[in-house]
């Protein structure tokens, strides 16, 4: 991932100096479990953590270059690094590795990685629901219409909106809770999984000491469904990312102008047009959206892997890990940020409201007929006889409020009292469930009128 979309905490996890440390600690545990059942000597073992430990808590960027150079002869990555660690844990460097194949230790880590990305990223979504609870209590009376088909449909609130997309992440939050828990496997199997040269005593160890589970049948590789699992849930996540992220770009739309992303002080829209304030935040997380779900159909395929394994799976891992959980690291930074210091326009929500001449209220005039004893059939075609009056005479010289045509209207005017037509376009009828919606969203009814 390039540094401009990489946040420090997330990156370190790829980074060549952790893998190693990983790689180390998985070796230096499977030697003590090794002990534990007695397959190697126990001072052995001890001098493998002793020597070991140092070497890899040291490790600097010089280190990294000589494993590269060792890898360029052996054309085979565990095998550089093992070499290195030889040459300061000594002797009893023999019993590094012992009966295990580079998988147990590959597969190993990249758990161990998926898991500490994860825990970043279900911070990073906790920032977004505390971002969104704030904007959905401080809004829960704000009216704004509600769209369909991107077109005026009926009164709501703006908090409702907010609450919906809160309870959107929180799903989220448990998907992520169980893609960790999903991923979070050990394999220190041997060869081909049958753990011929190893007790399974000594993979329950490691994992014990890794906070990871034992995988059952590793083969020589953890099964990738699991893997596909966790990219599917980043990239569940992701579109949550840009659903967000598309109704802040609708609503910033100079047409619409009910909400818009906090423009800073010496910030520029254009080099061209200084009048400009574009939602410049919300495009860059639908891009960085594409760039997580594009992960998920690599990850589906490397599921079926020849007979015990190959390694067409390897690279897409070594590529996908890596950007996936850095892109959607930043992406709901970003997100969670630009939410907390969003502007809403409650005074624009309520002249779009009414933009329309009232016909928004159909719906409730409807079922008003219908009420006073009129047939719904006959009630419809009356209702959108006048909505289409208002909507096509709208603005013209002409043209009338949805409430004078209804007035106007014989089947309507002196059949049906005042009073109910008045309720029937109160908008504020769209807010009598709030309390019940927020408790079952946040387990309280939060800010009353």
């Amino acid at each position: 991932m390039v540094p401009r979309y990489s946040r420090p905490e997330m990156a370190a996890i790829w980074a060549p100096i952790n893998r190693y440390q990983i790689w180390f600690e998985i070796e230096a545990l499977a030697a003590e479990g090794m002990a534990m059942v007695g397959a190697v000597p126990a001072e052995s073992a001890r001098t493998i953590r002793e020597r070991g430990a140092p070497m890899v808590a040291a490790m600097t960027e010089a280190d990294v270059t000589k494993i590269d150079e060792i890898e360029a002869v052996t054309r085979h990555d565990v095998i550089a690094f093992l070499t290195w660690l030889a040459e300061g844990v000594g002797p009893d460097s023999r019993f590094v590795h012992l009966g295990m194949t580079s998988s147990d230790v590959l597969d190993t880590c990249l758990a161990v990685q998926l898991t500490q990305a994860t825990d970043i990223l279900i911070a990073d979504v906790d920032a977004v629901l505390a971002a969104l609870k704030k904007q959905a209590f401080a809004h829960k009376y704000t009216l704004t219409i509600g769209r369909s088909h991107a077109i005026h449909a009926e009164p709501t609130s703006f908090g409702l909106k907010m609450a919906g997309h809160y309870a959107e992440f929180a799903r989220n939050r448990a998907r992520l809770v169980a893609a960790r828990a999903e991923i979070a496997t050990c394999a220190i199997s041997g060869a081909v999984g049958t753990y011929a040269h190893l007790d399974t005593r000594v993979e329950d160890y490691v994992a014990e000491k890794l906070g990871l589970a034992s995988e059952p049948v590793s083969t020589q590789v953890i099964p990738r469904d699991r893997h596909a699992a966790w990219f599917s849930a980043l990239a569940v996540v992701a579109a949550g990312v840009e659903r967000l992220a598309t109704e802040v770009r609708h609503l910033q739309r100079s047409e619409v102008r009910e909400a818009e992303e906090f423009f800073h002080a010496g910030q520029k829209g254009s080099s061209a047009m200084p009048h400009k304030r574009n939602p410049v935040l919300s495009e860059n997380l639908t891009g960085l959206a594409r760039i997580v779900r594009a992960a998920v159909v690599p990850a589906l395929e490397n599921v079926t892997l020849w007979h015990e394994r190959d390694i067409s799976h390897s690279a897409v891992e070594r590529v996908f890990a890596p950007d996936a959980s850095i892109a959607l690291n930043f992406a709901l930074q970003r997100l969670a940020g630009m939410m907390d210091k969003l502007l809403v326009y409650p005074e624009r929500m309520a002249a779009n409201l009414e933009s329309l001449g009232g016909v928004v209220h159909s719906g409730e005039v409807l079922l008003a007929l219908a009420r006073s004893g009129i047939l719904r059939e006959d009630a419809y075609r009356i209702v959108q006889r006048n909505a289409m009056e208002t909507w096509t005479k709208l603005g013209t010289p002409e043209g009338k409020s949805f409430r004078e045509n209804l007035d106007a209207d014989p089947e309507v005017g002196g059949v049906v009292p005042a009073e109910v037509l008045d309720n029937a376009m109160d908008s504020r009828i769209h807010l009598k469930a709030l309390d019940a919606l927020y408790t079952r969203v946040f387990g309280e009814a939060g800010p009353q009128a």
